[in-house]
């Protein structure tokens, strides 16, 4: 078994797509419109299924914010150098909530972004073999 998607409800598909794209660097993959069921569906990724888990945007018809209650904690994403990571963030209007440091307790590097929902994404410095994907 592998993690194929996780799903976010966003108030506005466009404004969280370039966010994902432009601030984050991420891939549209497809989209899906279904009026029927008054909803549509954005696939973002640094890859496709089945190699690369991907974040699924999904905007229901006339539904502008949602409560993200407490149960929600964060997406992580790995970046090269962190550093680098956060200001090419604040350089593509991105909201850096948590500036680059150790995590509490330990060694790892992160950082914390908020995207324009208010959902948090920690960056992990981790370096891959340019498989994994993640900020460069």
């Amino acid at each position: 078994m592998r993690i194929l998607h996780t799903m976010l409800r966003v108030g506005d598909l466009q404004r969280s797509i370039d966010f994902y794209t432009k601030v984050l660097g991420m891939t549209l993959l497809r989209t899906s419109d279904n009026p029927e069921y008054k909803y549509t569906l954005a696939f973002v990724g640094y890859g496709s299924n089945p190699d690369h888990a991907e974040l699924e945007l999904t905007y229901n018809y006339g539904v502008d914010s949602y409560e993200q209650g407490t149960a929600y904690g964060h997406l992580a994403i790995s970046a090269d150098d962190i550093v680098a990571a956060c200001a090419a963030v604040k350089a593509n209007g991105g909201n850096v909530t948590r500036e680059p440091g150790p995590v509490k307790g330990g060694s790892t590097v992160i950082a914390f972004v908020t995207d324009p929902d208010g959902y948090k994404i920690e960056l992990i410095e981790r370096q891959f073999d340019g498989q994994g994907g993640g900020l460069r």
